[in-house]
């Protein structure tokens, strides 16, 4: 159930009145009725924040707070209510800050600092507040209101010297900006939800009311939710070739009640037929695939589109849309590689299980380097003495070039880096016009000097903001180390043993490649060589992840596990698309966690019986060594995928339906 509070202490709470209402009516009555509608069980009202902490400490699932000098559209209410981030999310506004309003400063989305001397926005007088955050909401109120007289902290029952106590301008601070200031004060992650095409000011007297009604009259609300359901700052081929029309296409899924999962299952399919037609060949099947292809893209972004105009968000649906995503293209590549094979060419399949593992490499880089910023925003500014160096210029470049929005270098930089849009579109155009060969070619090499630009540039920018990333999340978990790992004995250096097992893999599919070639077989010292390699990594699993480059150390064992399984089977004579179909479900297994990641979520129900990586690969070595290199890839991915399959069935429907007290599919 969730809980609205409106808190009448503020001082607009006595004056403003709500238009066509008896004269005297606070405005709090107001808000009260657009938090019904935007989607609150049930509405308080309190007079100050002690009386707001009670009704805090006593909720159980998520609360929502607004003073009492908001005017908005009730669809700024709900989005905030509504919100995929969180779980804690406070209102953001352009507008001036009046006394006693509070100023923030924002991060990738994270309100970072309260009245900072370089604030991006001003406080919008609501937030929402998570279940795992309340108690910490209800101390805060709690203190903000001088009723904790066992507050630690002298600055936090002391008014001339608490945070929020005293505003900026030496005015008294509003209750609810109050409780803001010493919620972030106190360390709680708050999420930033901005307010676009939409309206919504706070007031402080009846000219500034009227003016806002007015603002807030003036706007269409549902043609404003519309636009706002596409994203904010996208790619270049999904803003001018996919945005302008799919939202036509969300409006009517909407109408027809076509939900968000019904969307992402249209778009697997037709990218599966993509699949299969580019597998066919021939110029009719080509074009048709790569007009398949496109409309699966589309699809694609209308699923989020339509999460958001009718916010119909969901933990399922953001890992179903993850892992469709991953899915979808991977399958495509599958029919690239089959039909470049099937039109004569011998490497087929091995252009498109490179082209597989760079992706997943990349991506993994992607959500540790994501990971990395998050945790440097949330730290104190400090001024390194390399600030002046190439990282902080490349940093201060990167930020002017992403504020120059519509620039032709703001769309370089987004087109450069090779983004799913960009890949779709290549691969579409070019298996059209040239065939399933070219297109792997053309992501292969657009992938590869993406990977080295992103790569290169974000290292540079790691070493110089100097952050421990994976201080503040589970690499043991995120390693994918499992049961063998914590039974060796460890070391420090966790970068350094990766790529060390990284390059033990690569050079045993080398020597497995030549030896192939040859028409011999692969000495069996060399692939036990690489497994020793590997483990040396695996040492690291419980050493600290400290380091400024730390971040890369996923994507390493990535690479080291995939190139030594794809060894494997070319040393074994394992076919092409058993090795392809071996990666593809631990691709699946490591998205599944990199999911999780993104969205804060608990390891997997059934992660112990993955074996982590030390351990697949160990099998993957006894069955090379035995002569049953293939037997070991079907069987160990056959397993792999059924424990997936199962451990996905666990977290999506059983667990979810014992807590409910029934059974119901995910939606």
């Amino acid at each position: 159930m969730t809980l609205a509070i409106v808190l009448a202490a503020d001082p607009a709470a006595g004056h403003l009145t709500e238009p066509g209402r008896p004269a005297g009516e606070p405005l709090t009555e107001r808000l009260a009725a657009q938090w019904r509608r935007a989607g609150a069980d049930d509405v308080r009202i309190a007079a100050d924040l002690t009386e707001l902490a009670d009704l805090v400490a006593a909720a159980t699932g998520p609360v929502l707070v607004s003073g009492a000098d908001l005017v908005a559209h009730t669809a700024v209410l709900k989005h905030l209510a509504t919100s995929p981030v969180g779980p804690t999310v406070a209102l953001v506004l352009t507008d001036p800050p009046a006394p006693g309003q509070a100023t923030v400063r924002e991060e990738r989305g994270q309100v970072v600092e309260v009245d900072a001397a370089d604030a991006t926005g001003v406080f919008g007088g609501a937030l929402r507040v998570g279940a795992a955050d309340l108690p910490a909401v209800a101390d805060a109120a709690r203190r903000a209101a001088g009723a904790a007289p066992d507050a630690p902290d002298a600055r936090l029952t002391d008014p001339a010297s608490a945070p929020g106590v005293g505003a900026t301008d030496g005015g008294p601070r509003n209750a609810v900006d109050r409780l803001v200031a010493d919620l972030a004060a106190r360390g709680t992650l708050i999420f930033a939800q901005r307010v676009r095409l939409l309206v919504a000011h706070r007031v402080g007297d009846e000219a500034q009311r009227d003016a806002a009604e007015a603002a807030v009259a003036a706007v269409d609300e549902d043609r404003a939710e519309l636009k706002l359901s596409v994203k904010e700052r996208d790619d270049f081929f999904t803003t001018f070739f996919v945005s302008t029309w799919s939202p036509y296409v969300t409006k009517a899924a909407a109408r027809i009640g076509i939900g968000p999962t019904g969307v992402t299952m249209v778009s697997v399919a037709f990218a599966v037929a993509a699949a299969v037609l580019f597998g066919v060949g021939g110029r009719p099947a080509l074009v048709a695939g790569a007009v398949l292809l496109y409309l699966g893209f589309v699809l694609d972004c209308v699923d989020g589109q339509l999460a958001r105009y009718t916010r119909h968000f969901s933990a399922w649906g953001g890992w179903l849309d993850t892992m469709a995503d991953r899915f979808k293209e991977y399958v495509v590549y599958a029919g690239l590689g089959f039909g470049a094979t099937h039109a004569g060419f011998r490497y087929g399949w091995a252009l498109a299980l490179a082209a597989m593992t760079l992706q997943t490499v990349r991506h993994m880089t992607d959500t540790w380097y994501g990971a990395l910023h998050d945790e440097a925003a949330r730290r104190p500014k400090v001024v390194t003495a390399d600030a002046g160096g190439i990282g902080g210029k490349l940093n201060a470049a990167s930020t002017r070039v992403q504020a120059d929005t519509g620039s032709v270098s703001y769309w370089l930089k987004r087109t450069v880096v090779f983004p799913i849009g960009e890949r779709w579109a290549l691969i579409a155009i070019a298996a059209a016009l040239f065939g399933p060969l070219v297109a792997l070619v053309a992501v292969l090499v657009w992938g590869t000097l993406a990977f080295a630009y992103t790569g290169g540039l974000r290292t540079l920018r790691a070493r110089w903001m100097r952050v421990p990333v994976m201080a503040t999340v589970d690499a043991g978990l995120h390693r994918d180390d499992g049961v063998l790992a914590r039974t060796l004995p460890t070391t420090r250096r966790p970068l350094l043993l990766a790529v060390l097992g990284a390059l033990g893999s690569a050079g045993t599919l080398v020597w497995a490649l030549l030896a192939v070639h040859g028409g011999g077989d692969l000495p069996v010292w060399v692939p036990v060589l690489a497994l020793v390699l590997l483990l040396g990594a695996a040492q690291a699993s419980r050493a600290p992840h400290d380091g400024s480059l730390d971040w890369l150390v996923p994507a390493a064992l990535r690479a080291a596990e995939y190139l030594f399984a794809i060894a494997v089977g070319v040393a074994g004579r394992a076919p092409a698309w058993l090795i392809f179909g071996y990666v593809l479900v631990l691709t699946l297994h490591h998205y599944d966690l990199t999911a999780r990641l993104e969205k804060r979520q608990s390891a997997p129900p059934l992660h112990a019986a993955t074996l982590g990586w030390p351990g697949r690969s160990l099998l993957l070595a006894i069955g090379l060594i035995a002569g049953y290199a293939s037997i070991a890839l079907a069987t160990l991915g056959a397993y792999l995928l059924v424990v997936f399959v199962a451990s996905v069935v666990l977290a999506w429907v059983v667990l979810p339906a014992r807590a409910r007290g029934g059974v119901r599919s995910p939606g």
